[in-house]
Parts: structure tokens; sequence; C-alpha cells
């Protein structure tokens, strides 16, 4: 009986330190893309790790699979994209994911290795935009606000290339896909990259891009769970972690403005 008692006691301390220390068994997978979102994942990691969550984090090379991979169960969270673009993904494909937090800012630029101002784009010049609808229209609406044509005012974050209504130097907009876009800049005249394709590619936004959106873009990053787990503890305790000194320290000191803290 004594070895019993003794048993019993030492499977009651266990099941203590599981539930109340740092010894927790929660494990959850967050999609990311490559570059930046997933060196930020590595330090949200390591913050999470103290309260006892352990981040797996899975890399993906698109735009498309992460939310794909979330709706179908392979992911927890994923932390990847805009606001718009998620609520286009959710519109088009019916997912049931939502945002939890804010996260960061990545300035879009237009970049060239061909010309020093867009003033000096000659006619018929060529730009290549995300051929995704919300980065392109992101793409588009930044080119207008830099004077290289007009949008029709009523598409706002919608706007595709057939909105343009007024194009004086007749350029040509060339749809690709975003993780593409830095390849093109030695054939066409200018095109606007994502701050994490641009950074993966050797550009530095605040000194090589010709423009660049501001910090108070609508486009913001943002957390991404299924809708039934947005109420769980983990969840909380993923966004203290992103949302930590130590996390946004991090941001500041690597990317140098070219990724901006939301929160």
């Amino acid at each position: 009986m004594k070895f019993k008692y003794l048993a019993l006691a030492a499977a009651a301390l266990v099941s203590t330190m599981l539930v109340s220390g740092g010894a927790s068994a929660e494990t959850i997978k967050v999609g990311v893309t490559g570059g930046p979102h997933a060196e930020i994942m590595e330090a949200v990691k390591a913050e999470a790790a103290k309260a006892g969550l352990d981040i797996k984090i899975v890399e993906f090379a698109d735009y498309i699979q992460p939310n794909a991979a979330l709706a179908q169960g392979d992911l927890d969270a994923n932390s990847y994209q805009h606001q718009p673009f998620l609520d286009q993904q959710v519109a088009d494909r019916g997912y049931k994911i939502v945002s939890v937090a804010k996260t960061v800012v990545f300035p879009m630029g237009i970049y060239s290795k061909k010309i020093k101002s867009l003033a000096d784009l000659p006619n018929g010049a060529q730009i290549g935009i995300p051929n995704d609808p919300t980065n392109g229209g992101r793409a588009l609406l930044l080119l207008e606000q830099a004077g290289v044509f007009k949008l029709d005012p009523s598409k706002g974050l919608k706007s595709t290339p057939l909105d343009i209504t007024e194009n004086p130097k007749k350029v040509k907009i060339v749809e690709i896909e975003a993780p593409q876009l830095p390849r093109t800049l030695d054939d066409l005249a200018a095109s606007a990259i994502n701050t994490n394709y641009a950074l993966t590619s050797g550009l530095t936004p605040a000194k090589d891009a010709l423009v660049l959106d501001g910090a108070d873009s609508a486009y913001v990053n943002v957390l991404a769970v299924q809708a039934k787990d947005q109420d769980k503890p983990w969840v909380r305790q993923l966004i203290a972690a992103y949302h930590s000194d130590a996390v946004k320290a991090f941001i500041d000191q690597k990317y140098q403005k070219s990724a901006i803290p939301a929160w």
C-alpha cells in the first residue's frame, strides 16, 4: 500500500507541474512565408516558450497555401498576410478564418534598376505588380499616388488595371506572382514589390525604393486562426508573445523601419 500511495503522489505531482508550471504540453503549428515573417516568428517562438507554448513554424513559398492549410486544419494559425488579403480569401473561398491580432506593416515599394524616379518612366513602360487582387490593388494605388496614372475612385482597394482612367505615358501593367517580382527588375521598367520579398532579394526598402507606402497603410498584417479557435487560451498566449517588448525590439533592430510594429 505504501508503494501505491507513493506512485499516486508522484503522478499527482507530475500532473500539477504540467498544468501550473512551465512544462505545458501545448504545441501549435504556425504557417509563415519565408523571410521576415519567418524570422519574426522565430523571435515569437522564443517568447512563447517562456510561457509554455511550443510553436512549430511551417514555412511556405506562396500566399495561397498558408490559408488553405489553416482551413484544412493542417495549421493552427498563420502569420503572413494583411487584412485586405484575408478578407478577399474569405470572400472568394469561404474560409472560416478570422484575424485575432495585428502584427506588422511591411510598406510596399516601387523598385527599378532602369530609372531613378518614376518621373523618368518612358512612354509605354512596363510595370510589374502582384497578380493577386489585394496586393495588385495596393500596387496600383501606390502608382496612382506617385502620379503615374489615375484610377476610378469608386474602386478603392479593389482597383484593377482595367480601372485606370488616365494613363498619359501609356504604361503597361504586367501582373506577376508576388515572389517573382524582384526577378523582373532586369527586364521591366519598374515593379511593385512587397517588403518581405524585397528584403529576401537583397533590396533595402528605405534606401532602394523609388516610392514606399506609409506606416498608416490599410495593409496591416495579422495573426489568423480558424474561427472556432479564436477564444482558446493558446491564441492569447500567441498574441502575448508576438506583442511582447522583446519581439518589438527585434523588429525595430532587425528591419530598421522596413517592418513596423502595428500594435
